[in-house]
């Protein structure tokens, strides 16, 4: 797409990062007036989990982007690194699947969703990056394919238009891949592939070459038994109904598959209450037997019976006892 430059805003006092559009796009004015259409579109996008565009600027004929600078590590060097736990993939896509809600909300597509365009800030915090620009910034025609699978530009098959192949090779939907129609699902597809890396840190799909790749995709079922065997039990369906081939038997939208992710949470939540109150109410029943033999121990020994009396008595004289 271009550069990217650490700059300062001297007006309102931040840094902030301007992306300057490599000349090949800028040439292409008709890629310029869509990116600026995107632009505009993304800057009412108002989220915490979603880098912000704050402005679309040109020098000397040259467009440029003004966007939120987000510190921190991006999601793909997180993985490579082996250091998200299976708490923090869940957290991360439960944040991940907020931000994909807002945008689909306001009918904005992400396109190129992958760990390279997600960052991790230093409190935890996810910021997606680059919504929508997939659409915007379609590169020329002629792209090679064969390219780093995971971490390949967003690549762009016969121009733009219908039968246009857009996004990363290894997150592609199989109708991403073949050039048809997308929608939310494709996003609903890809956020399956980030969360199944995050726990696996191995992409669902992988070859030599892109085009083995999408090769792949189109045709290979993703092979969930590679989850680990500590996954909660809602999670693993979850993944399956992102990754589903056919966009109609897909989740159909991303709040159900957070509504997943937070009911497996609620779930695990459970047994941990239960096991509490069964041990809360095991020390109040110890404490009361305590207290109930204690009582005892501490009664005064009953005093020892008196011996009876015994005594003789002779009736009367004149008198006979009947």
């Amino acid at each position: 797409m271009g550069e990217v430059y650490r700059a300062s805003d001297t007006r309102l006092g931040r840094d902030v990062a301007i992306k300057i559009l490599s000349p090949r796009i800028a040439a292409d004015r008709e890629a310029v007036v869509r990116f600026e259409r995107e632009a505009r579109a993304l800057a009412t996008l108002n989220h915490p989990n979603i880098a912000a565009i704050y402005d679309v600027i040109e020098s000397g004929g040259q467009p440029a982007l003004i966007l939120e600078l987000v510190e921190g590590e991006t999601l793909a060097e997180r993985i490579a690194q082996g250091s998200v736990s299976m708490a923090e993939a869940l957290d991360y896509a439960r944040q991940i699947a907020d931000a994909l809600d807002v945008a689909h909300e306001a009918g904005i597509v992400h396109r190129d969703l992958k760990p390279g365009n997600i960052k991790v800030t230093e409190d935890g915090r996810i910021k997606v990056l680059d919504f929508g620009r997939a659409k915007a910034l379609a590169a020329p025609a002629g792209d090679s394919l064969e390219a780093d699978a995971a971490n390949s530009p967003t690549i762009t098959v016969h121009g733009t238009g219908q039968g246009v192949i857009l996004g990363t090779a290894a997150y592609m939907s199989p109708e991403q891949a073949r050039g048809k129609r997308i929608d939310k699902r494709t996003d609903i597809w890809a956020f399956g592939c980030v969360l199944f890396e995050m726990l696996t840190r191995r992409p669902v799909f992988a070859g030599e070459t892109t085009s083995d790749v999408i090769a792949a995709i189109i045709e290979r079922a993703p092979d969930l038994s590679r989850l680990p065997a500590t996954t909660p039990p809602r999670v693993r369906p979850a993944i399956a109904r992102c990754l589903e081939k056919d966009p109609k038997r897909r989740a159909r939208d991303i709040a159900d598959v957070r509504a997943e992710l937070d009911a497996d949470e609620r779930e695990a939540a459970v047994p941990a209450r239960r096991s509490s109150m069964a041990l809360a109410a095991l020390a109040a029943a110890l404490a009361v037997a305590g207290v109930g033999i204690g009582t005892l121990l501490s009664r005064p020994s009953p005093a020892a019976p008196e011996p009876p009396l015994e005594f003789t008595f002779t009736a009367p004289e004149g008198h006979v006892l009947m």
